[in-house]
């Protein structure tokens, strides 16, 4: 299904979202808000500014949301899904989360391929939703998880449907439809910068398409970790890694490697810093930002904060300073 038939569709829960009294819980994905960096960047010139897309307002408390609910409505208006077939998908936590979300409230099975060593709180969270949940091999990683999701979809294809978020075009779309233009938007256009992690790279890709379309000059910055073996969840070592279908490396200006260790710091400076309490990858994607605006005369900033850090509280060595 084409841009046109997603932005369609999204358009039907912006008018949905209209009504004063009723709202599902699709109706209240995106819309984010778009948060300044303040005390963390008091060393940058005044005319240089740093906001953060704050996602972990969207119901399932991360950026998933957006293309797990497109994914989800583009599977069901093709006639992919339903009929008591489960979605099947690999993750690393937060599209799972997506996904048994919005399967519980539409009444759509879920399994899900997870890395053995994702933190607890996101394995109680999607078992708390309904999920069913095959761990997989942690020294494989996300990439371990993708294929035994592809072994189990070759297998049985009668029982599953792959959604197959890295190479499944409804991922970006999502972020075309809503992301970008909620950037451009908030900003009134001013927007100079998009700095954004790489890990099915659908945020950067899809935003990033729609900001070239309509600013032209914008700079889009990846954030990825500086090695294969890393800390940072969420993320990927793109020259290492299962390289996504969806990801085109012709749009980005800059790739911006981060070390675990400065994303932590970034992490525990923005919660005693700005108040705001945020995950991994927004701490990676913090500095990336910050360094962005330290070699600008003027520009605006935009970085997104995938997820809240609730689902990092057992991870000892985030907190530990």
């Amino acid at each position: 299904m084409d841009i046109q038939t997603s932005q369609n569709l999204f358009q039907a829960s912006v008018t949905l979202s209209s009504l004063p009294t009723v709202r599902s819980l699709e109706t209240l994905v995106g819309n984010t808000p778009l948060i300044p960096l303040r005390r963390v960047t008091t060393h940058l010139p005044a005319t240089v500014q740093v906001l953060a897309k704050a996602e972990w307002f969207n119901p399932g408390g991360s950026i998933k949301d957006r293309p797990a609910l497109n994914i989800l409505r583009m599977a069901l208006a093709e006639g992919k899904l339903g009929g008591g077939k489960r979605l099947l998908d690999s993750t690393s936590g937060n599209m799972g989360i997506a996904y048994a979300t919005f399967g519980a409230a539409l009444g759509i099975p879920v399994t899900l391929i997870v890395p053995a060593n994702a933190s607890p709180e996101r394995i109680a969270i999607l078992k708390a939703l309904g999920a069913e949940l095959i761990l997989s091999d942690p020294s494989e990683g996300s990439d371990g998880a993708i294929r035994i999701a592809r072994q189990m979809a070759a297998q049985h294809p009668e029982r599953y449907y792959y959604a197959n978020q890295y190479d499944n075009p409804a991922n970006w779309q999502a972020h075309y439809c809503t992301t970008g233009p909620e950037i451009f938007h908030q900003t009134q256009g001013c927007v100079t910068h998009l700095v954004a992690g790489l890990g099915t790279s659908g945020t950067l890709i899809g935003a990033g398409r729609y900001l070239r379309e309509v600013s032209s000059g914008i700079q889009l910055i990846a954030v990825q970790p500086s090695s294969p073996f890393h800390g940072l969840e969420g993320l990927k070592h793109m020259p290492t890694a299962i390289r996504p279908g969806i990801f085109d490396d012709s749009l980005i200006d800059q790739t911006i490697p981060i070390e675990t260790e400065e994303a932590y710091q970034m992490v525990r400076r923005l919660a005693r810093e700005e108040g705001l309490f945020v995950g991994i990858s927004a701490g990676a994607a913090a500095v990336a930002a910050i360094r962005v605006a330290e070699q600008l005369e003027g520009g605006q900033v935009v970085t997104i904060f995938p997820d809240a850090g609730y689902k990092y509280l057992s991870d000892k060595a985030l907190w530990a300073s």
